[in-house]
């Protein structure tokens, strides 16, 4: 990018709200979509007077996380006070942790446009969540903002990257990346609509072949691998040509605005010493047996580089469909299960995942798709009914949409509707002469070297059985009349 005068530097802040049930210092419940204000008490409000209590599931989800990592988790950590003011803040502090995290230097392999390239992680630390304004006007021209406290002291884990990524497509890659992990861990829904999961982009440019870091200038708040991208490549845009004016670059934070595909300044950018970090008194620091970390360790579930891996292995996909289905838990999980019943055809299982099961749910909704309308067992009874002679792959989709309506398994509705596919050769046989009577011109075709005019000759069979005929007897039948006749 830039004309190759300057290389890119870009390092990810990513933010990710923990599946608990409770918020991070109170018992607040955390439900996405409830009314303005109404999950709410004095501890998350700010009130004079209260104390925090932390909740021990978002340390486990914490720590999890951490060790899926790879880094190293340390056995003590404090939280701390950051200080500034914001509306939706209403402490005009945020608990966090500052100079004592949870965990430290790990890293995630990311396979990027470049191949596979490995990010270093500095530090991963447990805060809790500010509110949400709702503003009343056009974006950056708002004549009121509303504030909802419902997001106030949700559990928060923030990530912060090593400065290792060198283009937007790396960032969007490395965010998919890392939110299959999450997903996987089962720590967070990874929902970016929602706000489960939001980014803040760091990035600067320097003249390629430097060593020194260039300024920094921070994105806040994407929310989707998309935007991530496009605010990436308008911001690495604005600066090289900033650069070629001779115009310095401001460290500052700014907004991305994605009607318009650009970045608005939003505020100079703080330095740590801004925000007066001290010691959280109203919290102990914690102490993390090493036990009790190992036993986390041994909560973690099959991650999704390691299922790709035994995809490819075990059930002999192609590296892309491994990849497709490992970067969502739930696919991954109707994969295995469908076949656990069916375990003789996996690729033709994964074909219909891919095919017919992604034309109807989107991968990254792991609700959806753990609600599928057809079970996993019952896509591997379709598929079972293919390959032994059952029905066509034809029929097969009829009866798909047929299953996605009733919720049936695929043998009851072939069984009802008679959908059986034509296997006797004598029957086959009849129609086969039948279409190369009244087909002569496919017969002189292939008598004179044509070979596709069979393929003419098996669609009218085809059209004759009403599709019911097994296509590949029907192959064979007509390449044995027409080289007997």
């Amino acid at each position: 990018m830039a004309d190759g005068k300057y290389e890119t530097v870009i390092g990810l802040e990513v933010h990710a709200q923990l599946a608990t049930r409770s918020k991070m210092f109170c018992g607040c419940p955390t439900g996405f979509g409830a009314p303005p204000n109404s999950q709410t008490c004095p501890i998350c409000q700010g009130m004079p007077g209260v104390l925090p209590v932390v909740n021990r599931t978002a340390v486990e989800y914490a720590v999890r996380t951490a060790l899926a990592f790879g880094l190293r988790v340390n056995p003590a950590c404090r939280f701390a006070r950051k200080h500034y003011y914001y509306p939706d803040m209403p402490k005009n502090y945020q608990i966090s942790q500052y100079e004592e995290p949870l965990a430290e230097e790990g890293a995630l392999d990311v396979e990027g446009p470049d191949g596979l390239r490995r990010i270093g992680i500095q530090r991963l630390h447990l805060e809790e969540d500010v509110g949400k304004l709702v503003h009343e006007g056009d974006f950056g021209t708002a004549q009121s903002s509303l504030v909802d406290y419902n997001r106030s002291g949700m559990p928060l884990m923030e990530t912060v990257s090593r400065p290792d990524l060198r283009s937007p497509e790396d960032a969007a890659a490395y965010l998919r990346a890392f939110r299959a992990v999450l997903v996987a861990l089962g720590v967070c829904d990874g929902n970016m609509e929602e706000g489960s999961l939001r980014c803040d982009a760091n990035v600067s440019l320097r003249p390629r072949g430097a060593t020194e870091l260039g300024v920094k200038v921070e994105i806040k708040n994407l929310n989707s691998f998309r935007n991530v991208q496009r605010a990436l490549e308008f911001e690495v845009k604005r600066q090289s040509a900033a650069l070629d004016k001779g115009e310095r670059i401001v460290q500052e934070t700014r907004l991305y605005d994605a009607d318009r595909g650009a970045t608005r300044s939003m505020r100079s950018k703080e330095y740590a010493h801004d925000y007066r970090y001290f010691p959280e008194p109203d919290l102990v620091p914690l102490k993390l047996d090493r036990a009790w970390i190992e036993q986390q360790r041994a909560a973690i579930p099959e991650l999704p580089r390691a299922r790709r891996e035994r995809f490819v292995v075990q059930y002999g996909l192609p590296p892309s469909d491994a990849s497709l289905l490992a970067q969502s838990r739930a696919l991954a999980d109707y994969c295995d299960r469908a076949v656990r019943v069916y375990a003789q055809n996996p690729k033709g299982i994964v074909n219909w995942i891919t095919s017919e099961v992604l034309r109807e749910v989107d991968a990254a909704d792991e609700v959806a798709v753990t609600n599928f309308q057809i079970p996993p067992e019952n896509l591997a009874g379709l598929v079972k009914l293919i390959d032994d002679g059952t029905i066509s792959g034809k029929i097969a989709k009829d009866v798909f949409a047929r299953m996605l309506t009733s919720g049936e398994d695929a043998a009851t509705i072939v069984k009802r509707e008679g959908l059986t596919q034509m296997a006797d050769p004598g029957a086959l046989g009849s129609l086969v002469d039948q279409a190369i009577a009244g087909n002569p011109k496919a017969v002189a075709d292939f008598k004179a070297g044509k070979t596709a005019a069979a393929k003419a000759l098996v669609g009218q069979v085809m059209k004759a059985s009403g599709g019911k005929a097994n296509p590949a007897m029907v192959d064979r039948l007509v390449q044995e009349k027409l080289s007997r006749s």
